[in-house]
């Protein structure tokens, strides 16, 4: 999952993305409005955690202008005002969901993931391919009943290629949707990744290689 973290507070911004990061999250940070919403229309993300009084420009700016470009991102509003008026006002330009400050991490990271989960076509909660089976809300995964240990990055690119369904994923867009803006677009780390996962999964491979496209699962058994 894909986050944007858009928070002027960046003690605050920056702890949100190390706890969203733990739990699996490819997370970018902005620290004001301008930035966030620059980023917001450069990258899909999948869920934009919004400081709604933000420098520059507003985040009820930023909230308004994403729900009218018809995207797919989930906004997540967060608010030093509590009151149901706010919280109205919040959701009528557009947000997804509203989370009054202060408030407790664990909540924040249940609200990212269900948002999540909107902001993509329908997956089934467990992802299964031949005997592998992949629980991305419990993180993990077995193959013929054997617990696979993935690393977080491991786990997302398999994420992805289970939700394509067979359809070929490039690199771009394995990098785009697991990694976060400060990796070097011209890394070869996807290809490390997705070859140490075929490791860990071991035989028979289920992953396959589309030279010069990218990557798909395999037709097990065909």
């Amino acid at each position: 999952m894909r986050v944007l973290v858009v928070e002027d507070e960046r003690n605050l911004a920056d702890a949100i993305a190390r706890g969203l990061r733990k739990r699996g999250m490819a997370v970018d940070v902005a620290y004001d409005g301008d930035a966030g919403h620059e980023a917001a229309f450069i990258t899909r993300y999948d869920v934009v955690v919004l400081d709604r009084d933000l420098p520059g420009v507003h985040g009820d700016q930023i909230c308004a202008d994403l729900a009218a470009s018809g995207a797919l991102t989930r906004v997540l509003m967060l608010t030093a005002s509590g009151t149901v008026a706010d919280r109205v006002e919040g959701l009528q330009l557009g947000a997804d969901d509203y989370l009054p400050k202060p408030f407790a991490f664990d909540e924040l990271v249940a609200r990212v993931q269900a948002l999540g989960r909107r902001a993509t076509p329908a997956a089934p909660p467990v992802l299964e391919l031949a005997d592998l089976v992949l629980d991305p809300a419990r993180r993990v995964a077995t193959r013929a009943g054997v617990p696979v240990d993935l690393t977080n990055k491991e786990f997302g690119v398999l994420c992805e290629l289970l939700k394509a369904r067979g359809a070929v994923v490039s690199s771009e867009e394995l990098l785009e949707r697991v990694w976060d803006a400060n990796t070097d677009p011209f890394t070869t780390i996807v290809r490390v990744t997705v070859m140490t996962l075929r490791k860990k999964l071991g035989d028979p491979p289920l992953i396959e290689t589309v030279v010069g496209a990218g990557y798909r699962t395999a037709e097990v058994g065909a």
